[in-house]
């Protein structure tokens, strides 16, 4: 499928300005984005095997470098602990890694704790209000909890922790010890997800698989980690990821284990949950849509076409009356999880 490879970032506008600092996602940060931009060089970042990653490590005038650490460590603080900087004592901001690859082009700060030499990362990108209305509809729907500060035009997110799904895919999907039944489940419940928050462009590079021991087995849970394409096409199937060539295996091994039945049954359970959060968090989702409804998030020609397309889907009207990317994922939340929402009302 042809993705939109240019889509132009989308600014913040004030009423989302608010409510990131309603729900205390707004922030005054020690260093921006553009601070960071003014590397004076840089190398190519390998892996463990020689292999290019595509990221660059960048480094800094010393003095620069002096004033970045320091910062960094601070905003590690803002991120993991609101603030407490009597922690940041004996952590160091050790490398910079700058990806020129995708929308954000975001850069990577690896902080490590110098008591023990344990490390975590995080990243700093450009504010694009489309990735910070797909942050939080994941945050709010999902099982999965999304950390992330922004400051004007800077982006601060919280690493995601898993195997990415194209690695997976390649060096895991086959392997013997692998419950393929269980990865096979979660790869539905999260096509469920990324349809029903209009979430695009979930390309296997995109989604991370977190695995965790059990008592008696694995544990699988697919993440996205890419929020540029939050309600930006016009097709239905880029909100779909198991259209996607390079999920194609996936895909395969999901029909060879989930008969038709448990297919529904998985995307029904899917559903209820996410209802269930809706429910819960009902009065921020209904002011994030309510900002989000008002700002112009794609071309009129993609609204247009989408609202067609969910129009056939769902054997409905209803998106004719939607004059927005806003208004299309609302009305697509209340098409997906209004039978739950109105079960669990009454």
């Amino acid at each position: 499928m042809e993705i939109s490879r240019k889509k132009p970032p989308y600014p913040i506008t004030p009423e989302l300005r608010r409510y990131l600092r309603a729900y205390d996602r707004d922030t005054v940060l020690p260093v921006t984005y553009a601070e960071l931009r003014q590397f004076t060089g840089s190398f190519a970042l390998l892996d463990r095997t020689g292999t290019d990653t595509l990221w660059q490590t960048v480094y800094y005038e010393p003095q620069t470098l002096r004033e970045l650490s320091q910062g960094l460590t601070e905003v590690y603080a803002l991120l993991k602990t609101a603030g407490d900087l009597s922690f940041t004592e004996h952590l160091l901001a050790d490398r910079v890694d700058y990806c020129e690859f995708g929308n954000s082009q975001p850069f990577r700060v690896r902080i490590v704790n110098q008591l023990n030499d344990n490390h975590d990362y995080f990243y700093v990108k450009r504010a694009d209000a489309s990735r910070l209305y797909g942050l939080e509809l994941e945050h709010l729907l999902s099982p999965n909890s999304i950390n992330f500060l922004v400051s004007g035009d800077t982006l601060i997110e919280e690493h995601i922790v898993g195997i990415p799904g194209d690695d997976f895919i390649k060096k895991h999907l086959n392997q013997p010890q692998l419950n393929q039944v269980r990865v096979a489940k979660e790869f539905v419940k999260f096509n469920e997800r990324c349809f029903v928050q209009l979430l695009g462009d979930m390309r296997a590079y995109n989604y991370v698989i977190a695995v965790t021991p059990d008592f008696e087995d694995e544990q699988y849970r697919v993440r996205a980690i890419d929020f540029d394409q939050q309600s930006y096409e016009g097709r239905r199937a880029m909100y779909l990821p198991r259209f996607f060539k390079d999920n194609s295996e996936v895909v395969a091994m999901c029909a060879r284990h989930i008969k038709p039945e448990t297919l529904r049954q998985y995307q029904a359970e899917e559903r209820a949950l996410m209802a269930r959060r809706a429910r819960a968090d009902r009065h921020r989702l209904r002011d994030l849509l309510e900002a989000m409804r008002r700002h112009e998030l794609a071309p009129p020609e993609k609204v247009a076409q989408l609202k067609a397309e969910l129009n056939r889907y769902h054997h409905t009207t209803a998106f004719d009356r939607c004059d927005s990317m806003g208004d299309v994922v609302r009305q697509n939340l209340w098409q997906m999880l209004g039978p739950q929402l109105r079960r669990a009302a009454g």
